[in-house]
Parts: C-alpha cells; sequence; structure tokens
C-alpha cells in the first residue's frame, strides 16, 4: 500500500521520539478556529452587536471556515460575549442628552435627605395574559377544540399612575379611557395630596413627574401653583432618572405571580401588591439615588442601566 512521504517522515520521527508508532491520547479534536478566525469573529460580534449566528456563519465561511452556531456560541461564550434580549430604551436627541447631563451635575452633590422630600410619580402598562403554563389533556382525535379541552386565555392591559416616596408607596390609580390633560388634573386632585398626607412628607415637600404634554397643561400648572406644591425640574426622555421604574418592575414581578381573570381582577390585584411593597426597598431606591445619577456622566448622556 502506497503511503505518502510525509506519512513515512512522520512515522519514523514518532518512532524516534517515543519508541513505538502507535497513535498517543490526544485532549480531543483539535479547534477548527485557527487563533487569526478567532479574533474575526470576536472582533465582528464586539463591531456589531446586534449581527445575529446566521450572519456570522456566513462571515466565518467567507473566511475559509465553516462550523455549526453551537461552536460559533461557544466560541463567543469563552471571550465574555453573550447574547441577551435587547434593554428598550427611549431616544435621546442631543438637546435631550443636554439637559438629561445637565440635570445630573446641577443635582450629582445634593445631600441625600433633599431626595427624601421628593414625591416620585409616573404612569405604566400592566398587561392581561391568560393561563400561561403547559397542560396535558387527554382526548379523542379530532375534539383537541372542543371546550372542555382548551384552557381559555384573555388579553389586554390596564394603565395606572402611581407615587412613592423614601417612606413608601402612595395610592395607585386605574386610568380609564384615553387620559388628557383634564383627566390628569382629576387624578392628581384625588390622588396626589391624599398620598402626600399619608407618607407625612411634611412642609417642603417636591413633588416629580415628566414633561409629558398631558402633565403640562395650564390647568395643571395652575393648579399645582394653587396648592403650593413645588415641583422638580426634570429631564425629557429621562425614565433612568426616575427610581419609580424599579418599583414598577417590582410589582410586574409579583402581579406575573397571579392568575387574574379579567381586567378589574388585574386592577385588585395591582392595588394589592402595590401595597405591599416594603418600605425598606423605597427608601433604598432613594438612598441610592446619587449612584444613579453618577451612571450618566461617565455614560456619555446615553442610557444607564437604571
Amino acid at each position: 500500500m502506497y503511503s505518502p512521504p510525509f506519512t513515512i517522515k512522520s512515522i519514523i520521527k514518532k518512532c524516534k521520539e517515543y519508541g513505538n508508532t502507535t497513535n498517543l491520547p490526544r485532549e480531543g479534536r483539535p479547534p477548527k478556529f485557527t487563533d487569526q478566525a478567532r479574533r474575526a469573529l470576536i472582533r465582528e460580534a464586539t463591531k456589531r452587536p446586534k449581527i445575529i449566528l446566521k450572519e456570522l456563519q456566513s462571515s466565518t465561511a467567507e473566511i475559509g471556515v465553516s462550523v455549526h452556531r453551537t461552536t460559533l456560541s461557544h466560541t463567543l461564550h469563552r471571550a465574555g460575549l453573550y447574547g441577551r434580549m435587547d434593554r428598550k430604551k427611549p431616544l435621546l436627541k442631543e438637546k435631550n442628552k443636554q439637559t438629561h447631563l445637565v440635570f445630573t451635575k446641577r443635582h450629582v452633590g445634593d445631600s441625600p435627605n433633599i431626595w427624601k422630600k421628593v414625591l416620585w410619580s409616573d404612569e405604566t402598562k400592566i398587561e392581561l395574559f391568560g393561563h400561561q403554563g403547559k397542560c396535558n389533556v387527554w382526548h379523542k382525535s379530532n375534539t383537541s377544540h372542543h371546550p372542555k379541552n382548551t384552557i381559555p386565555t384573555v388579553n389586554g392591559n390596564i394603565m395606572l399612575w402611581g407615587c412613592f416616596s423614601a417612606k413608601g408607596t402612595g395610592q395607585l390609580h386605574r386610568i380609564k379611557g384615553t387620559m388628557d390633560g383634564a383627566m390628569y388634573l382629576q387624578i392628581l386632585g384625588e390622588n396626589l395630596l391624599p398620598s402626600a398626607r399619608a407618607l407625612k412628607m411634611g412642609r417642603g415637600w417636591v413633588f416629580q413627574h415628566d414633561n409629558d404634554q398631558k402633565h403640562t397643561t395650564k390647568a395643571t400648572k395652575e393648579w399645582l401653583k394653587k396648592k403650593h406644591i413645588k415641583i422638580l425640574e426634570w429631564p425629557s426622555q429621562s425614565p433612568d432618572l426616575n427610581p419609580i421604574e424599579n418599583l414598577w418592575r417590582e410589582l410586574k414581578v409579583r402581579v406575573a405571580k397571579h392568575q387574574p381573570r379579567n381586567l378589574n381582577d388585574l386592577e385588585k390585584i395591582c392595588k394589592e401588591e402595590w401595597d405591599k411593597i416594603p418600605p425598606e426597598m423605597c427608601a433604598n431606591l432613594v438612598a441610592n439615588y446619587k449612584k444613579r445619577l453618577t451612571s450618566v456622566i461617565p455614560n456619555k448622556d446615553f442610557a444607564t442601566k437604571y
């Protein structure tokens, strides 16, 4: 049987070095990626973080390396790159970035006691979903859509207005219909001052709300002025600066553990869980507000982890 000269040379070399010609144990299958191809892959994924594995697979094939997507994932993981769901953040225009930064620099040195006097507020949407789990159903052929063999689901959502301070959560109000300036003024009248009294805000407390057009109507400004309520000047498109966003996430996690049957049931559960959020969590959010502010400056005015 003919053997190439390279093979014969390798056998002779192995015999001289190890005293036999048997195959020695190896660490495993040799890697398909060369160092150059691996660096090119990591460079591509870093440069284009939203690129999908299929595109990366095509890119590596162009340089002569054909690998499975699993191999691509493992190679990226070893480099510290992991695929995660993208975060939804408001689009910040240059003007928004500047006001964002101005607010941060103006308040980053404020005493923590100042933030204890703030009553934070915002609106959020809570989704209603029906039964989310899988369930085995024993049924005969062609009866899978029979009512007794199906699990009904209900879709919908409710809008909520809420507020909180370092002392705890204030009132939670369900917004029915489309909110305009008049409805917002009604919400404030029914919920803002009662919340401030319940939380014992005392004198000199400050109200925070964003610059939504419904929040800044002439009637709303006049009402707040008449009630001698001081307003915290707020930069537009800055939900990451509002600690109530953390409470909205907490509320949604708590509500997800229930299975509300309808929108009214969802509203009831939301209010119950909102009242159960411990004051310690609220106090911690306010106490760490300086960290939230300082994260803006090194982030070059882009959205932060908050």
